[in-house]
C-alpha cells in the first residue's frame, strides 16, 4: 500500500511516485468486480422479458429474480463491511469475487426460476463482501485526502456506469445471444481480478481492536432483510396478517440492531455518525436517488419497449446519453464539491433529480423519446453528485480502520434504495394500470400478447403511462422535498471535509 511505502521510506523522493503508481493499479484492480457488481443491479430492467419467455417464472418468482440480488446485498453490506476490516479486506475480496462468480455461472445456465432466484442470492451475497471492502481499499491506497476524494470519485463513477450501462449492455448482449450471456460476461472480469489482486493489493486489516459481534450482524442482516421484504410484498399483493408480522419483527431487530450498537465499544456501525448533518443527509440522498433511478429505468425501459415500440437495443441505445452525464458528473463532483461546499453539491443533486424525473410527466403513448433522453440527462447530474458524494462523505467521516463499516452504510443506502425503488413505484404503477386498464391481464406485456382489440391495447398503454406518470411525479416531489430539507438544515458556511 501507499501509506506503508511511504511510512518506510520518508526521506526518498522517488517513493511517493512508485506509491501513486501502485496506488492507481490497485484501483483499476479494484475497479473490475465493483462494475460487475453495480452492473448486475440493474441489467436484468431489459432482461427479463426474454427471461420470462424462456424459462415462464410465475408473477411472484419474477419479481422474486428482480429483487433478491439487491435484497442479499443491502442486508449483508454493513456486516461484511465489519468483517473486512476485522479480518482482512483482500481476503473478503477475493472470497466475493470466486462466490460472485460461481453465482453468476449458476445464473446463466438456470433451468428453472427457482434456480435462477438461488444464483442471483449467490451473486448478492459475492456483492455484498464486494462493495465495502473495494471502497476500503482506496482509505488505504490513498492516504492523501485529495488523491483520496478522486479515487472515490472514479470509483463511485464506476459503480454509476455500471447501474447505467447494464441495460445496454444486457440489450447489446440480448440481441446477438441467449439471456444467459448477461451473466457469462462477468466471469473473464472475475478471473482477471483473482489473478491480479494478490500481486496489486496487499492485506490490510484494522488497527483498532476488538472482536465482531455476531449477534448485531444476524440482526442488522435480518431485520433488513424482513423490513424490506414486507415493504415490498404489501406493495405488490396488498397488505396481510403474514407480511405485517414480518415487518413487524423486522422492525424490532432494527431497534435491537440500533440500540445494542449504542452500548458496543466496536459496533458494526457507529451511530454518532448521524449526529453530522451533512452525513445524514447524504445518506438519505443515497438512498432516494437509487430509490428514483431504479424505478424510472424499469418502467421507462417498458415504455420504450411496449408502448413506443423500440427494440431492445434501440431502448438501451436511448439511455447512452443520460449514462454518460452520470458518468461525468460522478468523476467531477469531488472537484466541484471541494470548491463550491457539500451544501450547494447536495441541494443541485436533489433539484436537478427532481427536474429530470418532472420532465417524463411529458411522455405520451404515440412519441416521447426526446422527453425520455432530456429526464436521463438532467435526472443524471442529480444521480451522479449522489453517487460521488455520498460514498466520499462516508470515508471520510470516520478513520481508516473504519472506512469499510462506513462505506458499508454509504453503498447499503444505494442498494435499499434500489430493492425499495422497483418494489414501491413499480408496484404503485402496476396498481395504476389494474384500475385503469382494459382488464384484461394483470400487466401490460401481458396484454399485449393476447389477441386483444385495438381500443383495449390503446387503453392498455394509456394506463401503463399514467401509472408511470403518477410513479415520477411520486419520485420528483421526494427529490424536491430532500432539497428542501437540505437548503434549510445545512448551515451555508459548511465545511467541506
Amino acid at each position: 500500500m501507499a501509506m506503508n511505502v511511504d511510512s518506510r521510506v520518508p526521506t526518498s523522493t522517488a517513493a511517493p511516485a512508485r506509491a501513486g503508481r501502485r496506488a492507481w493499479i490497485g484501483l483499476l484492480v479494484v475497479l473490475g468486480p465493483v462494475l460487475l457488481v453495480s452492473m448486475d443491479g440493474s441489467i436484468l430492467f431489459l432482461t427479463m422479458p426474454t427471461i420470462t419467455r424462456a424459462l415462464a417464472p410465475t408473477a411472484d418468482q419474477a419479481l422474486w429474480i428482480l429483487d433478491i440480488y439487491g435484497f442479499a446485498v443491502g442486508s449483508l453490506l454493513i456486516a461484511f463491511g465489519n468483517l473486512g476490516d476485522r479480518f482482512g479486506r483482500l481476503r473478503l475480496l477475493m472470497i466475493g469475487a470466486a462466490v460472485f462468480g460461481l453465482g453468476s455461472a449458476g445464473a446463466a445456465f438456470s433451468p428453472a426460476p427457482e434456480w435462477l432466484i438461488g444464483s442471483r442470492a449467490l451473486m448478492g451475497l459475492g456483492g455484498a463482501t464486494l462493495l465495502p471492502s473495494g471502497l476500503a481499499v482506496l482509505s488505504e491506497l490513498f492516504e492523501d485526502p485529495r488523491r483520496r476524494s478522486r479515487a472515490i470519485g472514479i470509483f463511485a463513477a464506476t459503480f454509476a456506469a455500471g447501474f447505467a450501462i447494464g441495460p445496454i449492455i444486457g440489450g447489446a448482449l440480448l440481441d446477438r445471444f441467449a439471456w444467459g450471456a448477461v451473466f457469462l460476461i462477468n466471469l473473464p472480469v472475475v478471473a482477471v481480478f483473482l489473478c491480479a489482486a494478490p500481486f496489486a493489493l496487499r492485506e490490510v486489516k484494522a488497527t483498532r481492536p476488538g472482536t465482531v459481534d455476531p449477534l448485531s450482524i444476524v440482526l442488522s442482516a435480518g431485520g433488513l432483510l424482513a423490513a424490506v421484504y414486507a415493504v415490498k410484498h404489501a406493495a405488490a399483493y396488498g397488505p396481510s396478517v403474514g407480511v405485517a408480522v414480518v415487518g413487524i419483527a423486522g422492525l424490532l431487530l432494527l431497534i435491537w440492531f440500533t440500540a445494542r450498537q449504542r452500548k458496543l465499544a466496536y459496533p458494526l456501525v457507529d451511530i454518532g455518525l448521524f449526529r453530522e448533518k451533512v452525513f445524514t443527509v447524504a445518506i438519505i440522498t443515497g438512498v432516494l436517488s437509487l430509490f428514483a433511478w431504479s424505478a424510472a429505468a424499469y418502467l421507462t425501459g417498458v415504455y420504450l419497449q411496449s408502448v413506443l415500440g423500440f427494440s431492445v437495443l434501440t431502448a438501451a441505445l436511448l439511455a447512452l446519453p443520460g449514462a454518460a452525464v452520470l458518468t461525468a458528473v460522478c468523476v467531477l463532483t469531488p472537484g466541484a464539491a471541494e470548491r463550491l461546499g457539500k451544501r450547494t453539491a447536495l441541494v443541485v443533486c436533489h433539484f436537478t433529480m427532481a427536474a429530470g424525473l418532472a420532465l417524463l410527466l411529458l411522455t405520451a403513448t404515440t412519441g416521447g423519446v426526446g422527453w425520455f433522453i432530456a429526464s436521463t440527462a438532467v435526472a443524471g447530474i442529480g444521480y451522479g453528485i449522489s453517487f460521488a458524494l455520498v460514498a466520499d462523505t462516508a470515508v471520510a467521516a470516520v478513520p481508516p480502520e473504519r472506512a469499510g463499516a462506513a462505506g458499508a452504510i454509504a453503498e447499503t443506502s444505494n442498494e435499499i434504495g434500489n430493492a425499495l425503488g422497483i418494489a414501491l413505484l413499480g408496484s404503485t404503477a402496476a396498481l395504476v394500470f389494474r384500475l385503469l386498464g382494459p382488464d384484461l391481464a394483470p400487466t401490460l406485456g401481458e396484454t399485449l400478447d393476447l389477441d386483444a382489440t385495438a381500443p383495449a391495447i390503446e387503453q392498455a398503454k394509456e394506463a401503463f403511462l399514467s401509472g408511470l406518470h403518477i410513479a415520477m411525479a411520486i419520485a420528483a416531489v421526494l427529490c424536491a422535498g430532500l432539497g428542501i430539507l437540505a437548503l434549510r438544515w445545512i448551515p451555508k458556511n459548511e465545511a467541506v471535509r
